[in-house]
């Protein structure tokens, strides 16, 4: 697929992938321009931080270009101030069918600290793709851990009730 926006396949696969595989972190300083009038970041800069950093995992793990289709659990802990450095990390929590779930957290470091402080907390959830935007099979993801088999139960059970919404709601 020469010349395809989404370039040479990583994985055409379905062999099992650790979460470790696709974790991402991306580290940003919040400046004026991220800021309103109280100095603290904007809610939707940070969401696209957020989103940035879920979907490159989901793109490590899948080997092609996801949609975000649900953004579920955004919570603003803590404020995030101008000067702060952001640091924003992903990883897989589970892989479904054709679908993903990233969770994301993010930490302030405020300037001269080293202390790192949760912000915010995020669950995304995306969707492998193809070019002719159908859905794609994803490679299973690998429970190498107590701690990823924990997480991807909790994601089962958050699919479960986000389908149990969508046929009642």
């Amino acid at each position: 697929m020469a010349g395809s926006r989404y370039g040479r396949r990583m994985t055409e696969s379905l062999e099992p992938l650790s979460p470790r595989d696709s974790e991402t972190q991306m580290t940003e300083q919040v400046l004026p321009q991220h800021a309103n009038v109280l100095g603290t970041a904007f809610g939707g800069t940070i969401m696209g931080w957020i989103d940035i950093c879920a979907a490159i995992a989901a793109q490590r793990h899948c080997g092609r270009v996801p949609v975000t289709v649900f953004v579920d659990n955004l919570h603003f802990k803590v404020p995030i101030r101008v000067g702060d450095v952001v640091c924003v990390s992903g990883r897989l929590t589970q892989a479904f069918r054709t679908s993903m779930e990233v969770c994301v957290r993010v930490t302030r470091e405020r300037p001269g600290c080293r202390d790192h402080v949760l912000s915010v907390e995020a669950l995304l959830v995306f969707v492998n793709v193809g070019e002719d935007g159908k859905a794609l099979v994803v490679p299973p993801l690998l429970l190498e851990t107590d701690e990823d088999r924990r997480l991807a139960a909790d994601a089962n059970a958050r699919k479960l009730e986000r389908q149990r919404a969508r046929t009642t709601g």
